[in-house]
């Protein structure tokens, strides 16, 4: 287990070296990770190459006992790289250059950059290649962050088509029928005819969208791989490679992506800068929504991960944000830890003086006194020792996730409802359970899902014929689905498919098939209420509604409308050995609730009851159990006769 802080040393005084990894040993860390911005101290013109400044900081390390992650420097690259190759900057919509300046300018189809990234990552690693002190390595930062995995120039015109005559075996007539680009006029007559879509009157086709979204997803694997594919022949396939990605994947919805578990594949540690509050956020996100994003990262390659930046102070470029409570950033790197971290480094040893980034402050502020959250840390750096038998162990769960790249691009490229936003619906299916504190993986639509119990399928508007298969095999075989509403909707190709009842080939599946569809807009609810078992308890449905014609599956809640009251809102169907739900509408808390108690319960899932705020996460290591329990509330709580103060989080053996 590696503990310990992000430094960057090439932003101090060099006198202040010693004095630093002394303060960072009193933390009780164990893991410097430096180098991940620093080229142009690495190669300062074309073709100087000096490490010597590097190779001091990690001999002074490893007299302290510390080891290193060292990170390749690719996501700043130097100034004179873009003076003399500008053609590596990527471009924006209306094709206009970004400038020098940020960070994460760069094209990923840029074979320039493609050519100066090897350079610098062989001649780095050849250099350090012997030393010992190094635990990991790092590949750039945060991919496709802040935008940065968008680029509308010509490197990627050109490869852009390259990869869809690949796609469609080099045939444009297939594409065309394909793609239905009769209509509009649009039909091709050569792939350097498509364009990418960039903005035009109204909007481009589906399908072109679609592949450019997978496009440019793959472009982001294609360079983790190259950098990766490196590392490993200069350092051996034993060497550790991680990749730290950006937290809110589920944010993105509406924003631009990539698929995160594709690149997950290629390196051997999933890493994650855990942000639960963020600048000009007058609060935390919501503690089920940061369990969701560890969850998420665990599930990426289904084992443990890293944290390569967690918070302890107030955070943001300009404007700053929330200062987490006394022991608030503390309970969420323990909240990491019960969700599967098993190694954790601070944002950041000191905050910078200098820079974009003045306003992230660190364990450490500008003024370099040692106060309240220096010994937070030292805290629960010694007490994660104490117990990192358990923080290493194994998470079983019973219950999974399933969410789909392709349904996330298809909502971006077609909402179908304003409001529309994918992570609230993973949201709306995780909560409930995860306020029971079970165990519950969020995994990608194409790994197997066979060991689960309980599968929450949130709006997977797209469906893939062999996931269908899967899951329709998974059902018959005793397991329980939960569906949401726009489910299979789409084609691969984000077309709707002639002939066919909503949702796709799954009527037989579900019981029934969707008759009306609306879509809900701001301030808009639809009144549902519950029938036989359910008869009674009423409630209210928003964002979007299916509105469900049922044939083998029985009605839970109908809709309490005076045009259509004969249609369900909610439907439960029997299928083999299993079971499925779905959910034709954005319902609210309690009647998930409701459905979730029903489902654990039913499904013999172990609930563990907690007062509200109090979050508990089972972990066992030979056959013995444990709890991390975590107090999300400015209020003390109480679990098990055992009193939690404000923020306070514990490990218990049960």
């Amino acid at each position: 287990m590696f503990l310990g802080v992000d430094y960057y040393p090439e932003h101090w005084n060099e006198d202040m070296l010693e004095e630093d990894l002394n303060n960072i040993i009193e933390l009780g860390s164990n893991v410097i990770r430096i180098g991940e911005f620093a080229w142009h101290m690495m190669e300062s013109e074309e073709g100087k190459f000096d490490f010597s400044y590097f190779d001091h900081v990690i001999n002074e390390a490893k007299k302290k006992g510390l080891k290193v992650i060292f990170g390749t420097p690719t996501a700043t690259m130097p100034a004179w790289l873009a003076k003399k190759h500008p053609d590596v900057l990527g471009e924006f919509e209306d094709n206009t250059k970004r400038v020098f300046g940020g960070r994460r300018q760069y094209c990923f189809n840029s074979k320039t950059y493609y050519k100066y990234s090897e350079t610098i990552i062989r001649e780095l690693a050849n250099y350090f290649k012997d030393e010992e002190a190094i635990v990991a390595w790092q590949i750039d930062n945060e991919f496709g962050h802040e935008g940065s995995d968008v680029c509308y120039c010509n490197e990627c015109k050109k490869v852009f088509r390259e990869y869809l005559r690949k796609a469609y075996n080099n045939d444009i007539d297939k594409l065309n029928e394909i793609w239905g680009t009769r209509f509009w006029s649009q039909t091709y007559n050569d792939f350097e005819e498509i364009p990418i879509p960039a903005k035009t009157i109204t909007t481009h086709n589906p399908s072109l969208r679609m592949e450019w979204e997978r496009f440019r997803s793959l472009s982001v694997e294609n360079y983790a791989k190259f950098q990766v594919e490196i590392l490993k022949e200069i350092l051996g396939e034993d060497s550790v490679i991680i990749h730290d990605f950006s937290g809110g994947y589920f944010d993105k919805s509406f924003d631009k992506s990539f698929d995160f578990s594709k690149v997950a594949k290629h390196i051997d540690v999933v890493a994650y800068n855990n942000y639960p509050v963020w600048g000009g956020q007058k609060e935390p996100i919501p503690p089920h929504e940061i369990a969701c994003g560890l969850d998420f990262m665990r599930g990426a390659k289904r084992q443990n991960f890293w944290i390569t930046e967690a918070i302890m102070g107030a955070q943001g470029h300009d404007v700053i944000g929330y200062l987490p409570r006394p022991n608030q950033a503390k309970m969420w790197s323990y909240q990491a830890m019960a969700h599967g971290c098993n190694s954790l480094m601070y944002f950041r040893y000191r905050g910078a003086t200098k820079g974009a980034e003045q306003y992230c402050y660190g364990i450490i502020d500008q003024d370099n006194r040692k106060r309240r959250k220096f010994y937070e840390v030292q805290d629960f750096f010694k007490d994660m020792k104490e117990n990192e038998h358990i923080i290493n162990s194994e998470i079983k769960s019973e219950v999974a996730v399933i969410y789909d790249y392709e349904s996330m691009a298809s909502f971006r490229i077609q909402r179908q409802s304003f409001l529309m936003d994918y992570k609230k619906e993973v949201y709306r299916l995780y909560r409930p359970f995860y306020e029971n504190n079970i165990n519950i993986d969020v995994i990608p639509s194409y790994v197997d899902f066979n060991e689960y119990k309980v599968l929450l399928i949130p709006t997977m508007v797209v469906f893939k014929p062999k996931v269908q298969e899967r899951i329709k095999e998974f059902v018959k075989n005793g397991g329980k689905v939960v569906f949401s509403f726009r489910t299979a909707v789409k084609d691969y190709y984000n077309n709707l498919t002639l002939g066919e009842l909503n949702p796709s080939f799954y009527n037989e599946l579900i019981g029934g098939f969707v008759e009306e569809v609306e879509s809900l807009q701001e301030g808009q609810k639809v009144k549902i209420k519950g029938i036989d078992e359910f008869i009674g308890i009423e409630g209210s449905g928003t964002v979007f509604r299916d509105m469900l014609k049922t044939t083998t599956s029985e009605s839970l809640f109908m809709y309490d409308d005076e045009f259509f009251n004969e249609l369900s809102a909610i439907t439960l169907n029997k299928y083999g050995d299993g079971e499925v739900y779905y959910i034709g509408t954005g319902v609210d808390n309690n009647i998930m609730n409701i459905i979730a108690k029903k489902i654990l319960s039913e499904s013999n899932i172990e609930v563990i009851e907690s007062e509200e705020g109090i979050e508990v996460v089972k972990r066992k290591v030979n056959n013995e159990e444990y709890y991390f329990i975590m107090n999300h509330t400015a209020l003390t709580k109480e679990f098990n006769g055992i009193c939690l103060s404000s923020y306070e989080s514990k490990i218990i053996k049960r």
